[in-house]
């Protein structure tokens, strides 16, 4: 089972997790491992620059993001990702009521955020939360510190 962080300037000091560096990254090495063969996911949320001026600009001063002045995909993409892969290859969950997915294996890893913007942190969250709940799974996304370095201590 594979552990994947995606982050665009950390790496965890931890080398058994597979490090991806920005979303399409991301979404190419979930399709190639396979949903059902990744065990953890750990989501930062700023992936690029324009995600970390917006969180200079608005979300330390404001409490807010624009995703508008976001270019780039963010954490918050991935997750939407992930869920969308899951119903894509598991359809039926769709029309299942509450009973029935309580006792059909659910197959899906955990998620975790480690982004230091706590707005975006929340937003990814919230997310994959309420796909939790409306699966009958735990709601257990949480936001997390995981050891790292950054790409400056390389430099």
């Amino acid at each position: 089972m594979y552990k994947i962080y995606l982050d665009d300037v950390r790496t965890p000091i931890d080398s058994n997790w597979v490090v991806v560096r920005d979303y399409d990254e991301f979404i190419n090495k979930v399709d190639e491992l396979g949903l059902e063969n990744i065990e953890l996911i750990s989501l930062d949320h700023d992936l690029g620059d324009t995600a970390m001026r917006e969180y200079y600009t608005n979300v330390t001063d404001n409490f807010y993001i624009d995703y508008g002045n976001i270019k780039e995909k963010t954490g918050l993409d991935a997750a939407k990702f992930l869920v969308t892969k899951f119903y894509l290859k598991y359809p039926q969950r769709l029309s299942m009521g509450g009973l029935q997915k309580r006792n059909e294996k659910f197959i899906f890893p955990k998620i975790v955020v480690h982004s230091a913007n706590p707005i975006g942190a929340h937003n990814i969250m919230g997310y994959i939360n309420n796909f939790y709940k409306n699966e009958r799974q735990p709601q257990n996304c949480v936001r997390v510190q995981i050891l790292h370095n950054t790409i400056d201590d390389y430099e």
